[in-house]
């Protein structure tokens, strides 16, 4: 019994040893937005074979049922074709007949236009691996061979992935992780390549835009130098920007050791090529923090269902924090609009009623059904990790600072955590690391820091914080009036909590129509703004198409501002440290 037990595993091992699969990806027609995929599954003798299609892709919280888009699927073997069952939505099961070499082919239709999808239409061609790479789980750690067959009028592919070969578009990967985190970009697209800090990073440039690629060789240069000096080293051979320049829409996805970004095509001048700059750094920070540093629950990515974290108020609102202290380091921030974003962050979620409802590590737990999908009364009900991080990571930078005397910073603790989770210990974090990692370097006490605005809701004492730094903080009441809305067209998008619009009945989906007997036609908060605090306001409002009368007084605002400012000749050790040039 125990020979026969021994003999059966030793042949799945090296059943499982021999096998290998192989991708080839074709798009004969890219005016149908259909990429056209075969699958080889080389060496792999089974009774029968399941293959799954991924439902999210890394990097992106929310189950977007890529299944949805898989057309056609049939599978042959020496020519014969096998029979199919669908086992669930992204399940399916190919009876083989212990065949050794199977090849599966299918559809995939890609028509959106995200960094997250794919996109195909008669000008380029684009795909995240996760939406359009079918995968079996037992080989998910086996090499793999991609080849890329571009429409008959397309002369470039953009990819990280290694290629290996000078007249075809012929790549491999490690294994299924390292083939999804490589998207590819086909097409005509134009290209330009630079070297920072020791490697040599290829930008490929989609759809038109008011670009200089001489301008952004300089300024992209210096963000990933910048970016590379928080960590020491670029973990990097060569790195890939891929720019879709759009017209509506917009984002960034950071991978292993590339990118994709959608932008405004108009967003290379003024205020608006910072935003874009600030972008670039956001990305390529995730270079370390999420990529190298990232939570233990993504050491092992399921492909099929939730992965869950506490954690995105370190992955996202660090970087968040990150991408404009690099800018501002830089060069390209002043220290007066560095003070401005960290001013604008804390007046955002102080002033945002989720925020004394939930917690940073609850809004990255619950990303899934949350973060990604907001409705009308998330204003009231959470907070973004990305800006609660980033004003967290603030006052950790200050609190550093003064506790070592202007020795030390975040970036400190930022490269504790590369440095020994990443590089040394092999695996992923956990929130007991991270506070593990900011005590050791700060010498400070953390737990009630923890207790308080980590996993609860409290709110900092900003003056004495920012007070380390010699930055005074003003605290204002807000005298505005308003209803307490957020509308579009006079359709009211958002009720606030605790406002005159939330105590009177008003509700998100109303049409405001009139105001004290008049019709409105423009902002219903700028007909009011000039009245008072107790002022009775009626409204005639359309709910379902039915004509509504509310009357209800205007109550106190309860809203507070904070203005920070500084002194140029007051600047101490602490102020140094943490606005501290390249």
């Amino acid at each position: 019994m125990k020979v026969f037990f021994w003999s059966v595993f030793f042949l799945l091992v090296n059943t499982m040893l021999a096998a290998s699969i192989n991708y080839e990806v074709t798009m004969p027609e890219p005016q149908s937005h259909y990429f056209e995929v075969t699958m080889n599954i080389v060496d792999y003798e089974k009774n029968y074979v399941d293959v799954n299609m991924p439902v999210w892709a890394p990097g992106s919280y929310l189950i977007r049922e890529f299944e949805k888009n898989i057309e056609n699927i049939n599978a042959f073997s020496n020519d014969k074709k096998l029979v199919i069952n669908q086992l669930d939505k992204n399940t399916w099961r190919l009876f083989t007949n212990k065949s050794k070499n199977i090849k599966i082919t299918y559809s995939v239709y890609a028509f959106e236009q995200s960094v997250r999808t794919s996109f195909l239409d008669a000008s380029h061609g684009y795909f995240n691996g996760s939406s359009i790479f079918m995968f079996v789980k037992e080989l998910l750690n086996k090499p793999i061979t991609l080849t890329i067959v571009p429409f008959k009028e397309w002369k470039k592919v953009t990819t990280s992935l290694n290629k290996t070969s000078e007249t075809e578009f012929i790549y491999t990967a490690l294994n299924y992780n390292v083939l999804v985190d490589c998207p590819v970009e086909i097409g005509n697209h134009e290209t330009f390549s630079f070297n920072a800090a020791g490697v040599e990073h290829t930008v490929a440039m989609v759809g038109k835009g008011n670009f200089n690629m001489e301008v952004l060789k300089v300024d992209m240069k210096k963000i990933v130098e910048t970016a590379t000096a928080v960590f020491w080293e670029n973990p990097n051979k060569k790195y890939t920007f891929i720019i879709h320049n759009v017209t509506r829409g917009g984002g960034g996805l950071e991978h292993q050791n590339s990118t994709t970004i959608d932008v405004d095509r108009s967003t290379y001048q003024g205020d608006d090529y910072k935003g874009f700059l600030s972008v670039v750094a956001h990305e390529y920070f995730h270079l370390w923090n999420v990529k190298r540093i990232s939570p233990s629950s993504f050491d092992l990515f399921d492909y099929s269902t939730e992965n869950y974290t506490d954690l995105l108020w370190v992955m996202e609102g660090f970087t968040s924090y990150y991408d404009e202290l690099l800018l501002y380091r830089a060069g390209y921030f002043t220290e007066d609009e560095m003070i401005k974003k960290c001013t604008n962050s804390i007046n955002s979620i102080e002033n945002q009623p989720g925020s004394s409802v939930q917690s940073v590590t609850e809004s990255s737990f619950n990303a899934w059904v949350k973060g990604y999908r907001p409705n009308e009364n998330s204003y009231n009900s959470t907070v973004s990790y990305y800006t609660k991080g980033s004003v967290i990571a603030n006052m950790l930078d200050l609190m550093i600072a003064e506790s070592t005397k202007g020795a030390k910073s975040l970036d400190d603790v930022m490269n504790y955590l590369y440095q020994e989770f990443y590089k040394k210990q092999h695996r992923g974090i956990t929130i007991a690391d991270v506070q593990l990692a900011l005590e050791k370097v700060s010498g400070l006490n953390l737990n009630s820091f923890f207790n308080d605005y980590v996993n609860g809701t409290k709110s900092f004492d900003y003056q004495t914080i920012f007070g380390y730094a010699n930055i005074n903080v003003d605290i204002y009441k807000s005298q505005s009036v308003n209803l307490g809305i957020t509308s579009s067209n006079n359709m009211i998008k958002t009720v606030i909590k605790n406002s005159a619009a939330f105590k009177g009945g008003l509700n998100a989906n109303d049409e405001i129509i009139g105001l004290d007997g008049f019709r409105v036609d423009n902002n219903i908060n700028d007909l009011i703004k000039n009245k008072q605090i107790g002022d009775t306001v009626d409204l005639l409002v359309s709910r379902d198409n039915i004509l509504i009368n509310l009357s209800f007084p205007l109550v106190e605002n309860d809203s507070f501002y904070y203005k920070l400012s500084t002194n140029s000749d007051n600047k101490n050790d602490v102020y140094n440290k943490w606005l501290k040039k390249l």
